[in-house]
Parts: C-alpha cells; structure tokens; sequence
C-alpha cells in the first residue's frame, strides 16, 4: 500500500510488541518521520476518525471479526484471505459490508493479474468450447492431532495473549502459535489449510464458469482430490498438491505456484504464478500473442489489486473481489473442506448456502466464538 502515491499510512496495530515496534519503524522510514502510531489493541485503531481505510493482515481467526469491526466503524477494507474462518462468518462479513456501503476487496490478488485475467477470459469467451472440468491446485488438507504443551504466558504488553486468540477458544499459550505456527490448529485455521490455496484457485475457477453468484452443488472427497460439480454440469477439480509448493503428475510445474487449468470440449488453459500461459491446441496460441512476460511470482504483486481497491474507495465501486465475490468462492471452498474433513460427499443449496439433509454438515458450518472483550 505505501507504494501507492495516495496513501498515508498513519497507525499500525498488532498483539506482539515486536511487531508492532517493527510496523513503526518501517512506515516511519517511509514517511521520513516518527508520526506513525501503533496500537495492542484495534479497537483504540479503529476509534480515530482520521483513518479512512484498513488492511487486515491478522491470522484467519480474526479476518472476519476485524473487517467487520472496521466496517462498522466506517472504515472501508482490505482483508487477507481466507476472509472468514467459516461459511457463517464469510455470510456475515458480505452482509455487513452490504449494510454498511463500505468497500471491501478481498485478498485474492490473481484477480488483477494479466495472466490469470487472460486464462479466464479464454474459458469465459468459449474459445476453448463448452467448459467441461476446471482444475484449482491447493494443499493437501491436513488437522493437527495434537496442541501444543503450554508455557508462561507473556505479559500483555509484550504478546496480549486474550486478544491473539480473539473470538477462538481458550487454551494455553505457546509461543509457536504467536510466531506462525497456528496453521493446521482446527480453532486457528480456515478448512484444514484448504483454503490456504483455494481461496486464490477456487476463486480463479468461479469465475471462469461465470460462478461468482453461486457455488457447486455436492462435493465429494477422495485420497488426492475433492471432485465439485455445478448445476450447469461444470466440474470442479480441487486437485491436492503433497508439500505446500510441490509437485503433481499432469501440472506444468515451470509456470509456477498456484496453478489452475480450465478444459473445454475444444481446448484447455493453464497458468500459475511465474506469469506463464499454456494453451492447448496449437491454434490458440495466438490469443497469447498480447500477452506481456510477467516477472517470477506475479501471482504475489498485490499492486494492481491494491490500486483497484483505492480506485474504488474514491468511485465507491465494487472491487473486482468483493464481498459478493468472496461470500460464493470462499464458501465453495469452505464447503468441499467439510466434505473433507466428514469424509463423504455432501450435497449443497447455493441458494439457502446450507448443506441437503446433513445436520452434521450444518453445524460445522459456523463454530462457537469465545466471549473474550471484558477479560
């Protein structure tokens, strides 16, 4: 954001003072001065009337509640993805922003890529046929059988360990938590690290089958895929990769990390993050003709992203991943992570957003918040 030339950065919040000293220090060398302030707590943040936007860069148990907080404060968002730890949260996140008219992009940051926008609207403009199977690339879900043992917890100023854990369940500190290691905690982490990845590949995915206003309708898990479908007949692919930038027979692995492909009756398309592009056949090449060479990881230049976010604060547009957006492309992924986790195909309603004939399935579609603001 500090790149942008119509930002002002003018506090930073964080739990952990080292952090936190650290934010400071990088704005303040930015601005050439001392004034950035910092806070422990972002409610004091959130409480400045000169503050007219956020970035929520929290780990995911707090992505929802903080964007929600700052709408409602009247701060417009960009939140990190996953945006919400589950279905019910990225429900009331997109209703709160819809009640407030603040503006919110998601992190999703291929959306605004050049060669990820090209690969969709390859698939979206059928030259590659009638869509048939579209293929999204994500981890291999995984849940912790364990907790960590607990340590002497730190003194609020120095890691305010209640308001770390936020809306989660109470349980002992360790240190390990604080310093990244909270991925693959089930009361930390969205969909078993699922949408680690398939926040980006399942988002990319929506959107080539003109999906952002619904989700597949069953989901069904096996030993290295969730195979989806849609009501159009489109299947949905979340094809699992064994590490987190690993390999996997069939993938055009030099094109890079987060790949998706998109298969028509009459061509397919994949591409990743090094800005790559393989099309198939040979005659479709020449749509690439335009297309610019992209550095390694353009999948990760958030510039384009941000920028379409500032824009739209100004306009008060919708951004291209919205709330609207990310309410259906998280909860796709949210819903095949329970299919994973329950082991067995289930049957969903994206227009009620809630799974058919499954009260299991159900339940686990929002989890208890911990009463933490008076401790």
């Amino acid at each position: 954001m500090l790149k942008q030339p119509d930002v002002q950065c003018v506090a930073v919040c964080d739990v952990r003072a080292d952090r936190r000293d650290e934010a400071k220090a990088f704005v303040d060398k930015h601005n050439g001065n001392q004034d950035c302030a910092s806070y422990r707590d972002l409610r004091e943040l959130l409480d400045r009337k000169d503050v007219d936007a956020v970035l929520i860069a929290t780990g995911d148990r707090w992505h929802a509640l903080g964007s929600m907080m700052a709408a409602k404060a009247g701060k417009d968002v960009y939140s990190e993805k996953p945006c919400g730890l589950t279905i019910g949260l990225c429900q009331e996140l997109a209703d709160t922003i819809k009640r407030t008219g603040r503006v919110f992009q998601a992190g999703t940051q291929r959306r605004s890529v050049p060669n990820f926008q090209l690969a969709v609207n390859l698939a979206r403009s059928g030259k590659l046929g009638k869509l048939q199977t579209l293929y999204a690339s994500v981890y291999t879900p995984t849940l912790a059988n364990h907790w960590l043992p607990g340590e002497q917890t730190p003194k609020k100023d120095e890691v305010d360990w209640n308001l770390w854990l936020g809306p989660a369940p109470w349980r002992p500190y360790n240190q390990a938590y604080v310093n990244g290691g909270w991925r693959g905690y089930y009361d930390f982490d969205s969909g078993a690290r699922l949408l680690d990845w398939a926040a980006h590949t399942v988002d990319l995915c929506q959107w080539a089958n003109d999906a952002d206003n619904t989700t597949p309708i069953s989901f069904e898990p096996a030993e290295d895929k969730i195979t989806a479908r849609y009501a159009n007949g489109v299947t949905l692919i979340l094809d699992f990769l064994k590490t987190p930038f690993g390999e996997r027979e069939g993938w055009i692995t030099e094109l890079g990390t987060c790949p998706v492909r998109f298969v028509g009756d009459q061509g397919k398309v994949e591409t990743g993050d090094n800005g790559g592009i393989d099309v198939q056949p040979t005659a479709l090449k020449d749509e690439l003709k335009d297309a610019s060479t992209l550095s390694r990881d353009s999948g990760l230049d958030v510039s384009a992203h941000a920028r379409n976010w500032l824009d739209c604060i100004k306009t008060r547009e919708a951004p291209v991943a919205n709330a609207e957006v990310m309410r259906h492309s998280h909860i796709a992924a949210h819903a095949a992570s329970l299919a994973w986790i329950l082991q067995r195909k289930l049957e969903f309603d994206p227009a009620k957003m809630e799974f058919i004939n499954d009260d299991e399935a159900n339940g686990l579609r929002h989890r208890p918040a911990r009463d933490f603001w008076t401790s």
